[in-house]
């Protein structure tokens, strides 16, 4: 069992920034891929960015520009920095990691970003 536990959501106006961490617990060895996914109201949920812990990284359209996807291995976390925020870029925020059989999800972090 892998165990995610996210920080750093909040509320903020539009064009500022908030930085996600995200730390991993139990069996972190068979750890691959990290990242981030979204959630909004009424939306599903969508892919943010992930790094494959071997020095791959990918976002989003929504994400490009923006976002930075950071992981550090010797920490066991993955940090997702969040500048020039949009009021769209509000929901909860996943953060997920991969072993060769499953899939852990944290409980999610709420971002609000108002105009």
């Amino acid at each position: 069992q892998v165990q995610l536990v996210e920080s750093g959501g909040g509320l903020v106006q539009a064009g500022g920034s908030l930085t996600l961490s995200c730390a991993a617990s139990g069996r972190i060895n068979g750890l691959s891929t990290m990242g981030w996914y979204r959630q909004a109201p009424g939306k599903q949920r969508e892919l943010v960015a992930f790094d494959t812990g071997g020095g791959t990284t990918r976002y989003a359209d929504a994400a490009k520009g923006r976002f930075t996807i950071s992981r550090d291995n010797a920490l066991n976390t993955v940090v997702l920095q969040m500048n020039n925020l949009k009021p769209e870029d509000t929901a909860v925020y996943y953060c997920y990691g991969d072993t060769y059989d499953n899939r852990y999800w944290g409980q999610g972090t709420q971002v609000t970003v108002s105009s």
